[in-house]
């Protein structure tokens, strides 16, 4: 027995209290898996061989091996019909196919093909083992519940047995009946959890494509952040060297025409459009800022981190021990974090104090935002930390707050130093 079916409920209940087997719903799921699973076999048997004959009849007009061609997107559909029916015995359904590729094109993969062959299976003998046991099984339990019924008209013949008279049909049934639903319970119950187990094995990705899957996937998070990061610098770089420079222009050359413009209402409005120029330059230091810090890319983390500080109404220790600079994502993804954990103390801890520690642990880089307010603080959805969270799984690290109330509050980060790609 597989680990698969070590866990699996169903198993607990065929090695449990035999009398609780037949009282529970097991039985009953078990015979409408079985019966269920003959109507799909037969529909598939159906299909599979009106495909394979169409396509041999029309292959020399080509199209037939376009048709034949359908056998895989066949098998395929057929395999997303059995993943629907195995919560009915597993309580959960198999884990999807990790290919990603939809049931109208052929598959490519091992766990598409070993989809395809179970659908052969199923369409060739599984189905009619299923419908054989369940027919026998409810036909014996009937038939034994009923025969002092049945023999009342006629001879029933059970087995060995010739039923008469409803007088000899009592005690048979009598004893016939338990017996009947006690074996046949166990019957449908095993061939049926045997049978999706097969099919969860059979359409479920293996522990090595589950593997890698999940590497390629961490590897496109990775390349997207990358990307994400390559046109924040770039968004940065246009606003810094154009919109800026034309900014400052701007203000000089008001600058100067308060030099030239005589007193009165023209002066005036001169100086309030230089004063409206160099408050909106302020405000578009602050959004490239924010974009990426040109501080960040030309002198690192520390400078960076201090850089935020400084700009604080509140007093922040900087305390920054690394012997070099991480790599390009991690080194913006501490960035971003130390920028929102410092805004958000200036919000809401209503602190006095905070306190900014980075420091590489082994292969990895720690750092800590921590203050002295009220507490109370959270990582959850609609906050600016909700997205470094998702930044900062991307590249394999985590993020956590502890914030009691009260205070005080502590905003840590934790990522790998290099980042596996």
């Amino acid at each position: 027995m597989t680990s698969a079916t070590r866990t699996s409920p169903v198993w607990s209940a065929v090695g449990g209290n035999p009398v609780r087997l037949v009282l529970s719903p097991w039985p009953w799921r078990s015979l409408a898996y079985l019966l269920s699973g003959a109507v799909v076999g037969l529909v598939s048997l159906v299909g599979f061989f009106v495909t394979i004959g169409v396509g041999i009849v029309t292959t020399p007009l080509v199209i037939g091996l376009f048709i034949l061609g359908a056998l895989p997107k066949l098998g395929a559909m057929i395999a997303v019909v059995e993943r629907r029916r195995l919560p009915l015995m597993l309580g959960e359904p198999a884990a999807p196919e990790l290919s990603g590729t939809p049931w109208w094109r052929t598959p490519r993969d091992a766990a598409s093909w070993r989809a395809l062959g179970y659908a052969v299976l199923l369409a060739l003998a599984l189905w009619i083992v299923d419908l054989l046991v369940a027919v026998l099984v409810v036909t014996v339990v009937v038939v034994s519940l009923l025969s002092p019924l049945l023999a009342h008209f006629d001879t029933v013949g059970m087995l060995w047995w010739q039923l008469d008279s409803t007088r000899e049909a009592v005690p048979f049934a009598i004893i016939a009946t338990p017996v009947g639903l006690l074996l046949g319970a166990y019957v449908v119950t095993v061939l049926a959890a045997a049978q999706s187990s097969l099919a969860r094995i059979l359409l479920s990705p293996r522990e090595e494509e589950l593997e890698a899957r999940v590497t390629e996937l961490r590897r496109s998070r990775i390349e997207l952040v990358d990307a994400f990061e390559t046109e924040r610098k770039r968004i940065e770089r246009d606003l810094h060297d154009g919109v800026q420079q034309r900014m400052v222009a701007l203000t000089m050359l008001l600058g100067r025409a308060e030099l030239d413009v005589p007193e009165g209402e023209g002066l005036a409005l001169v100086r309030q459009a230089h004063s409206e120029a160099e408050a909106a330059l302020a405000d578009l230091r602050e959004v490239v800022r924010g974009v990426h810090p040109r501080v960040l890319t030309d002198l690192g983390l520390g400078a960076a981190i201090r850089e935020v500080a400084d700009r604080m109404p509140i007093p922040v220790r900087v305390d920054v021990s690394l012997d070099e600079r991480p790599p390009a994502q991690v080194e913006a993804a501490a960035y971003f974090v130390v920028s929102e954990g410092l805004a958000n103390v200036a919000k809401h801890a209503q602190a006095r104090s905070a306190a900014i520690h980075a420091r590489r642990a082994g292969d990895a880089l720690v750092l800590v935002v921590s203050d002295d307010g009220r507490g109370g603080a959270v990582v959850g959805e609609g906050s600016g930390l909700s997205g470094l969270v998702t930044r900062l799984d991307a590249l394999g690290g985590t993020l956590s707050v502890t914030s009691p109330d009260g205070g005080p509050t502590d905003l840590r980060m934790e990522s790998p130093w290099h980042v596996d790609r």
